[in-house]
């Protein structure tokens, strides 16, 4: 069996939301150009196929669905929310690759075809509600990946574990009474969404928040993880383990505020890793989410799937 996998398409550098606007297409190219690197050479890279109709309804709403398809620009710019997240002519088919993308690579893990994919897709998905899009997302690619594993392949129990900067309030909102579904996010608090308090714990403690205070540093980082999250996630013991891979929490970002290194991305990759293997046969799917520093976002996802890559 192969140990990782790459999904990633071009229809998602056709995602143009502005000349200034920070989820750019560079973002891709900078990733996708670090893990072209020769260290990396030995993984396969796949085409992310469209995602359907159906898998989109798994966590979002027909009348939502609909009307972000029919509002869908042949030219210029349609905002969906205050102006945070935009479409443009080539939105429609980059969000359904990054859904396509999500559902494949767990059709893959799922199979045994592969132990661990990572989707080199964009725009980011953790902020987008059932009903609405939001903070640059428009579909929420990693919840409809937990609900796809659940749905189709019957996957009993299903983890999400989310490192961006920012709370995954979609991902959240879609499993706060699921209790066969967690979610766990470690994010800057006070901060933009503004959710994710430490009370907020779902139907069945299924949901965990560790909030971080600005600036807050490696030690800080890992041990409350250690204490915190990662306790959880082994008392939940995942099935399936998807990684909400934002890299706007390295030290570099300009729109975040904690001070996380390439060896945290490392780090916390190789801890959810292990956990996977111990109570899912290894099987993780890692989607990747915000940041905004290319330099930063380069190499935090380089430091992530060379830790994903090791057996």
């Amino acid at each position: 069996m192969k140990t990782l996998q790459i999904y990633t398409s071009d229809y998602c550098l056709e995602h143009r939301p502005g000349p200034s606007h920070p989820e750019s297409p560079e973002r891709l190219t900078a990733v996708r150009r670090a893990l072209r690197a020769p260290e990396f050479k030995g993984i396969p890279w796949k085409d992310a196929p469209l995602g359907t109709h159906e898998q989109l309804l798994l966590v979002h709403t027909p009348e939502f669905v609909d009307r972000v398809e029919r509002i869908r620009p042949k030219s210029g710019y349609v905002p969906l929310d205050g102006g945070d997240t935009v479409m443009s002519p080539g939105t429609w088919n980059a969000v359904m690759a990054c859904v396509g993308a999500a559902c494949a690579g767990v059709d893959d893990v799922v199979k045994g075809e592969v132990k661990r994919i990572f989707c080199a897709t964009r725009p980011c998905g953790h902020h987008a509600e059932p009903d609405r899009a939001m903070g640059f997302c428009v579909f929420n690619q990693a919840a409809i990946a937990a609900a796809y594993a659940i749905d189709t392949h019957k996957v009993p129990k299903v983890a999400i574990v989310d490192i961006d900067v920012h709370h995954g309030n979609g991902t959240q909102d879609a499993f706060y009474y699921k209790p066969n579904i967690f979610y766990g996010s470690c994010h800057q608090s006070p901060f933009y969404p503004g959710t994710g308090a430490k009370y907020e714990t779902g139907i069945d403690n299924n949901i965990v928040n560790v909030l971080l205070s600005r600036g807050c540093n490696s030690a800080t980082f890992r041990s409350r993880m250690e204490a915190e999250m990662l306790q959880a996630l082994r008392r939940f013991k995942p099935s399936l383990l998807i990684i909400s891979a934002g890299f706007d929490s390295h030290q570099k970002d300009p729109l975040g505020g904690l001070n996380f290194t390439d060896d945290d991305f490392y780090w916390i990759t190789k801890e959810l890793v292990k956990i996977a293997d111990e109570f899912g046969e290894g099987k993780v799917v890692s989607i990747l989410e915000g940041g905004y520093s290319l330099d930063g976002l380069a190499t935090g996802s380089a430091a992530h799937v060379r830790a994903l890559m090791e057996e």
